[in-house]
Formats: C-alpha cells, sequence, structure tokens
C-alpha cells in the first residue's frame, strides 16, 4: 500500500469529509496540515484489525521476552501437573 496516493490537505478533508468517510473502505487516508502529516483516517474494520494485530503481536513479544529468561517449562510437565490437579478435585 502506497501512502502517497492517499495524501489530502486539511482543507480538502474539511470540503469533502462526508465523501471521503463514504469511499473509506480498507484503505487510510493521511490529512495534513501545513504540508506535514497530522493525521491518518481509517474505516472501524481496519482500525479493529489493526488493534487485533497489535495485541497479538503484543503476546508474541511477551512470550518471547519469557523463552529469553528462561520462564518455561516442558508441556508434557504442564500437562502431567494439569491432570495430577483434576485428579485431586
Amino acid at each position: 500500500m502506497k501512502l502517497s496516493s492517499q495524501i489530502k490537505p486539511i482543507r480538502y478533508l474539511k470540503a469533502h469529509a462526508a465523501k471521503i468517510v463514504r469511499n473509506m473502505s480498507g484503505q487510510e487516508e493521511v490529512i495534513t496540515q501545513n504540508g506535514e502529516a497530522k493525521v491518518v483516517m481509517q474505516d472501524i474494520e481496519s482500525y479493529e484489525q489493526t488493534q487485533e494485530t497489535m495485541a497479538l503481536l503484543k503476546i508474541l513479544a511477551l512470550g518471547t521476552h519469557q523463552v529469553e529468561e528462561g520462564k518455561v517449562q516442558p508441556a508434557g510437565d504442564v500437562v502431567q501437573r494439569l491432570r495430577d490437579r483434576s485428579k485431586n478435585r
């Protein structure tokens, strides 16, 4: 995706807000002010997908960090401990 084709000045946003919102479908719009990028607009579905992706990446980074710190256990040990725990109930 090339953002360069999606750059609009703020005056365009002011004059065509309804059109921009109506035509948003998986593409971002970069809004500039005084020639400088200030805001990125995206439709709600893309925003939600971005947020879910970020959450998954954070979980992955946390897991990677825990592996690096040695805070892991063999899966077989964990499964056995869970089985033992369920038998004791």
